[in-house]
């Protein structure tokens, strides 16, 4: 008697890679609420860190874990007596409508609303031709 006829043998193809664009939309979603931390940190009066774990080699030269802060920059930023809110992906800012690369806003406090209107049109799709282009001019530039 065979060992193997008594196992229950299919044949399946293994899916292991994500929907790029699901992929992409997730990435910018995690960016997003990343800057609302960032957001809530700066409102208070604090510096937003984060807390990252890296390789690096010790004075006897062996390679040991080290946890390091990651700087974290802002989406936004004051100038013209009001604040300007860009939305990034990666180190790349999106061309949110055709020509346009920032919201104003009033106050610090408006920046929220803007984020989560981000949000919302990462969720809907709205940001993936934007993301699609500033992919696109990332590998023609590099």
């Amino acid at each position: 008697m065979s060992y193997i006829a008594k196992l229950n043998l299919k044949t399946v193809q293994r899916v292991v890679q994500k929907d790029p664009v699901i992929a992409r939309r997730d990435k910018l979603l995690a960016g997003i609420a990343e800057q609302k931390l960032v957001l809530d940190a700066m409102m208070h009066g604090e510096q937003f860190e984060v807390r990252v774990k890296r390789w690096r080699n010790n004075e006897s030269g062996d390679r040991v874990l080290v946890e390091m802060n990651k700087r974290v920059r802002p989406w936004f930023f004051q100038q013209d007596n009001g604040w300007y809110v860009q939305c990034r992906y990666g180190s790349r800012v999106l061309h949110i409508s055709g020509k346009s690369n920032a919201v104003f806003v009033d106050k610090l406090e408006d920046v929220a609303a803007v984020l989560d209107a981000f949000s919302a049109a990462a969720n809907s799709g709205e940001l993936d031709r934007a993301v699609l282009l500033a992919m696109k001019a990332r590998t023609a530039t590099g």
